[in-house]
This record gives structure tokens, sequence and C-alpha cells, in this order.
């Protein structure tokens, strides 16, 4: 295993980074409207382009017609919590942990709230038992969970005839895989995961049910102004037409504009996530047949498509193999940002979203058996 070879072929883009990810094949920003830049998010154009954004979403996810979608600040994390502190605290809530994010959403409930869930959880690689969540409650969790590459397999495990409120964490399962919307009330993404776009927004979306309780519940405690969805007990409609609650960045709103826009060319949400399918299939091909590493998730069902999380298995590694591996690669431009989380245990994550190529992936992976092999005999 030392005596491989360097690679001669670099990825086109070595940009496999789990957040910010990369640009669309083909990104142009020249070709954006800049016409936006300099005015008011407020003026006629401002809003227009923002509702555009909006309904590029509901076209290329279908979403159904009766569900709102408002762009929120702060990201997912502001759209999750914005959910959680406007909606939480009507029945009963059962958290679901196996990642960090899920773990920072029980810490809200818990801490912040003071709700006492239930919280039901798994390590790292697999999935809680989803067999014993009491849908009487509210229930959070993370549909794909970023730091851990364990996704929900379907929505089967949802009832129909819930009670209670479902709220999923998307980020980096929206646009790459089935997001079963009759089975979603409260769902959130953020720009930057699937379809490659600048951070600091927010995607929430509500169900019918999920706007029901914002009509009927008030939480007992206070909300700040950017959390504020209804007024005199009536949702605030503009938030889901383009009127933001805070100043939104236009730039950036014209690269999620792009992003839906190349989206909607190529098909929508599903050729989108076929390009995510080919590139996980195409690093996994590898992992199957290289003796050193394999995939943290232990379900072949539950396995991301678009995080990938890789555990070395080696004797000879240890806890800084990843780190160097992943230093090894930047220096030589093969692939940026590629270390896991690190809250999650020690390995390599690699984004395989809709906008990386599948060549890049294959190109990738010469590089990281090359720098394993330099890593361990050093």
């Amino acid at each position: 295993m030392t005596d491989v070879t360097k690679p001669g072929i670099l990825p086109a883009r070595p940009q496999f980074s789990s957040g910010p990810c990369a640009k669309r094949p083909g990104w142009d920003p020249m070709k954006f409207n800049l016409d936006v830049l300099g005015r008011s998010h407020r003026a006629k154009l401002g809003k227009a382009r923002l509702k555009l954004a909006i309904d590029l979403t509901r076209k290329v996810l279908g979403v159904p017609d009766d569900y709102r979608i408002g762009i929120v600040p702060a990201s997912d994390t502001g759209a999750v919590e914005m959910a959680m502190w406007s909606m939480l605290g009507a029945r009963p809530v059962t958290c679901l942990a196996w990642e960090s994010f899920g773990e920072g959403w029980v810490t809200d409930a818990v801490k912040q709230l003071k709700l006492n869930p239930t919280v039901l959880k798994a390590p790292y690689g697999e999935l809680p038992d989803l067999g014993a969540v009491d849908f009487a409650s509210d229930v959070i969790f993370t549909w794909n969970g970023t730091t851990s590459g364990v996704r929900a397999p379907n929505g089967d495990w949802i009832p129909a005839d819930r009670e209670g409120l479902t709220f999923a964490d998307a980020t980096s399962g929206a646009f790459a895989q089935d997001l079963p919307w009759d089975k979603l009330d409260v769902t959130t993404f953020s720009w930057q995961k699937v379809l490659g776009g600048e951070g600091g927004h927010g995607m929430l979306i509500l169900s019918p049910r999920a706007v029901e309780r914002l009509e009927t519940y008030s939480p007992a405690w206070p909300l700040p102004k950017i959390f504020r969805m209804t007024k005199g007990g009536k949702i605030i409609e503009g938030i889901f037409t383009g009127e933001t609650i805070n100043t939104p960045s236009m730039l950036c709103v014209e690269d999620y504009i792009d992003a839906l826009e190349w989206a909607d060319r190529l098909g929508g949400w599903k050729a989108l996530a076929a390009r995510a399918d080919a590139n996980a299939g195409a690093l996994d091909a590898w992992v199957e047949r290289t003796p050193w590493i394999e995939n943290l998730a232990v379900d072949p069902a539950t396995r991301s498509n678009t995080s990938v999380c890789l555990r070395i298995t080696d004797p000879r590694a240890d806890a800084e193999t990843p780190k160097k591996i992943a230093a090894l690669l930047e220096k030589e431009n093969a692939a940026l940002d590629i270390n896991g989380y690190r809250d999650a245990p020690p390995g390599l994550r690699i984004w395989c979203g809709a906008t990386v190529e599948t060549a890049d992936i294959e190109a990738l992976t010469p590089w990281l058996d090359w720098a394993f092999a330099q890593v361990i005999s050093n």
C-alpha cells in the first residue's frame, strides 16, 4: 500500500465540502440579474425576485400548492429554531438524534425551551428505532444526517393520521432525496447544500396543519422579532410571498435563482437526485474495493447520497489520520475540506450532492489511496 503511485489527473473541481458546497457546473455570476444590487428588497423588483425564488423552489421540489414557502434569516438553523420557538409546547415533544445537528435540536428543546421531550438517540452510523416514535407528540428530526451520513430511508414510518406535527431538518436532503410532503409539516433547508448556494438564508416550508398550529397556539415564552410569523392570530402571508422578515442579500438570492433555474432545466429534484446517486455510487464502488475504509452508515438503505461519511478501519491509522489525509489532498489541490465534522467520529466526509460531477469523484478516489499511503508510511 505504501508504494501507491501519485495520480496524474486531478479532479477538475476539488470542492467536496459538505457546506457551503460546490457551485453548479457552468456557474457564472456575470449571468445573474444584477439590476437588483443597490436596490431595496422591498422595491417592486426585489419582491418579484424573492417571489420567483419561492415559486421556483415549489416547482423544483414539487411542493404542494397549499404548503407555504418562506425565505427566513440565519440559514437552516434559523429556520428550524423559528419553527421550534413558534410552534412547540402545544403538545408533548419527541426528538430524534443520530448526529450533531439533531443533538443540537435536543439541546434547544431541553435546555432552552425546557420542554422535557422524549429523546430517542442512536450512535453515529445508525438510526434510532423509528417504530418507537409516538406521533401523538410533535416529532423533530434531521431527514439526512449531514455529519453522520445517515438518512431516513423513506417516510413510511410516519403515519398519515398523526396527531402531532413533524419537523424535518432537511438541509442536506432537499433537492437530492424524495421528501414525502404529506408526511412533513415543517421542512427546513438552506441554499448552500445541494444547490451550492450562499449561506445566511433559510427556507421554511409549512403544511396546512403547521399553519393551523401557528394560528391557534401562542407559546408561553416571548418570541424575537425574526421568529414572529403571525399577527392578530393570523399568519403573515407576506413572509411567504417574498416580503422577508429582515434584509436578505439580493446577490445571494440571484445565486439561488440561478441554481434553481439550472435544476429546473435538468428536470427538477429527481434529476438532481439521480446526479447525487451517481456520485455516491461511484464513491461507494471505491469503498467496496478498498480495504482500509468503510461507510460510517451501517445500513446501506440509510446511507446518504450527499454527505457521505467514511471511517478508516486500518489498524495503523489513528484519530489524526483523516486530518492528515485532508491536509495533504488540500495541498495537492485534489480535494478541499473533506475532513469529518468536528463532533463526529474521526473520518472523511465527501460531498456527493448534485452540483458535483461524477468524473470528479472518480478522479478523487486514486488520490485518496495515494494520500492514505503517504500518511501511513510517514
